[in-house]
This record gives structure tokens, sequence and C-alpha cells, in this order.
């Protein structure tokens, strides 16, 4: 075997003595030979992906949940529950993952009905927790919470923005109603963070594509400004954008640029076409922000919507004294 060889190509071939066309597990990997350090290697070149702790699988194989469910099969125990953040991903919401979690998997939220215990491995985030019948379901031969149930207890965080930012991405998945989400918030009273939960559940909107955006329309939310709406639809002489968070009424809106698909030079390009249009065509002022500008604690976001906002005002009395 030839660990240099396999990183000069661009797929893995048949002289990888694993699986090709399914998950394996770090164990058969290093029966087979393959040490973990060539593992890791095979990740951050892209030949591999590392989805949950213990498990690996070849890049080329869909992303989807027969092949998640493949994957947690190998991993999980037959009596434990897939709860939370993997228990979202399992039903398809992949960005309540981690940022990076495909190179360096945290231990799988897996727990027990109340009375039987922890799991006590490596691979497990475990504990005891209630389940009601109607909290779980199967997805391909894996136990899990509903999407409903998982979205109660990802809610349930200290902070609002992390438990918005997955109600967002729950609610997405069209499964659920704000008012079913709602109506059984009560049942969580008296535990740790309801209070969260009871705050954030009725401003649940899966029109947010991302975490940014999610906690840009949050900020927004607690401005003295006009209340903001996701993925705005603006139209102008047979051209379509949809922006983020704005205010159709005055034409302000403010689009998060995440790493992920505003970094290279043809996304930046695609940007500035886009926002010029935006702004002498179609009218808008649009302020974008990145990561570091979204999650830093300093209020710098908030200054950014309040000026925003102020400069679209000065173009709409500009348009109505024209």
């Amino acid at each position: 075997m030839d660990l240099d060889r396999w990183l000069f190509q661009p797929f893995l071939d048949d002289t990888f003595p694993l699986p090709l066309c399914a998950p394996f597990t770090t164990a058969q990997a290093v029966r087979e030979g393959v040490p973990r350090r060539w593992l890791s290697e095979l990740v951050s070149a892209g030949l591999l992906r590392h989805p949950v702790k213990g498990c690996y699988l070849s890049s080329h194989l869909p992303d989807d949940v027969a092949t998640r469910a493949a994957c947690l099969r190998l991993v999980v125990p037959e009596d434990a529950v897939v709860v939370d953040r993997h228990a979202g991903w399992l039903h398809g919401a992949e960005m309540l993952l981690r940022p990076n979690e495909h190179l360096d998997a945290l231990p799988i939220a897996m727990y027990l009905p109340a009375g039987r215990g922890r799991l006590r491995n490596k691979l497990a985030d475990s504990g005891e927790r209630t389940f009601l019948p109607e909290d779980l379901t199967e997805v391909e031969g894996v136990r899990a919470t509903t999407v409903l149930r998982t979205a109660l207890d990802l809610g349930r965080q200290r902070w609002p923005e992390p438990a918005l930012t997955a109600l967002d991405a729950l609610h997405r998945l069209g499964v659920f109603t704000i008012d079913e989400l709602v109506a059984e918030v009560d049942r969580f009273t008296g535990m740790r963070w309801v209070t969260t939960l009871r705050l954030v559940a009725p401003h649940t909107d899966g029109r947010s594509q991302s975490g940014g955006e999610t906690v840009i329309r949050w900020r927004w939310k607690h401005l003295p400004l006009p209340s903001p709406t996701p993925q705005v639809e603006v139209r102008n002489a047979g051209r379509v954008a949809f922006i983020d968070v704005g205010v159709e009424t005055t034409r302000f809106g403010c689009e998060f640029d995440g790493e992920e698909f505003h970094t290279e030079d043809e996304d930046r390009e695609h940007d500035q076409t886009r926002r010029a249009w935006l702004d002498e065509d179609a009218d808008w002022v649009i302020k974008p922000v990145t990561t570091k500008e979204v999650y830093r604690g300093d209020g710098l976001l908030d200054a950014i919507l309040v000026e925003g906002f102020k400069e679209a005002i000065q173009r709409v009395r500009r348009r109505t004294a024209a």
C-alpha cells in the first residue's frame, strides 16, 4: 500500500483495501493495514469523509440520508437513540454539524431511555433522556428523535442565537409548523434552558439559509428598525435576486458572506456584479457582512445594520422627492 500514490489521485481506486461503496470503521481500517494517521491525511486531501466519530467513507459517495444512516449503523448500538445535532443531520439538516466537523468528528450524541444508564465509550456523548413514544422514529434502520423532538431539544441551549439557528435549520425540512413547535414547549417546563426555547421558538423561520443569516435576523429584531424578512425576492427588468435578510418597503438588506460560498475569486466577482445591479438598477442598499462581523460581540453588526438602514431611508426620501 502506498499513501503517496493515493494522495496524488482524484479518487481512491481498487488498490485501497477498504470498501469504496460503503462506510467503514476506524477499526476496520486498522485491521486492513491503514493506520489512523493515513486516514487523517486522506480526509485532509478530500479523498475520504469523516462524518461521525469512528466512521469514514469515500468522498465520492453521496451525502444523503441513506449514506448517513449507513454510517451511524456502524457505530450506534441498537438500543441507543441518536439525538440533538446528529439526529438533525441524519434527518437532512446538515448545517447542524459544526464547521469542519468532517475533519475532526465529535462524539455522536446517543442517549438511552431513562433508567437505562448511559453509553460509556469514546464514540458517544451519552446520558439518559425521557422520551414519549411519539418522540422517536427510525431512519434507515437507525433509532433517532423525530425532527420536532430534535428541535425541542436543540432549542434548549443557553444562548438564543445557536438555539434559533438549530430551529431554523430543522424547520426548513418542512416537517413541523411553528404553531406545533410552540405548543410543545410547556412539556419541558422546569428543564434547563427551556426559557431560551420559549423565547426563540415563535421566531423560527426555515427560510434562513445559514446560521449567519439567522444571527443577523435575530440581532436585527432587537434594534429599533422595521422587522426583517429572510430571503426577500427582488425583481427588476427581468432579473431576480433573493436578499438574505431585508425590508422591502425601505429596500434595505444585509447579506451574509460565509466562507464556503464567498471566498473564491469567482464568488467575489459574482457578488460584485449582483450587488452592483441591486444598487444601481433595483435601488437597494445592501450591506454584506462576514463571519467575523456576525459572530463578534462588540456591537459591530448592530452598527452596520443601523447605518445601512439610515442610508436606505435617505434614498427613500430622494425617491419620494423626485
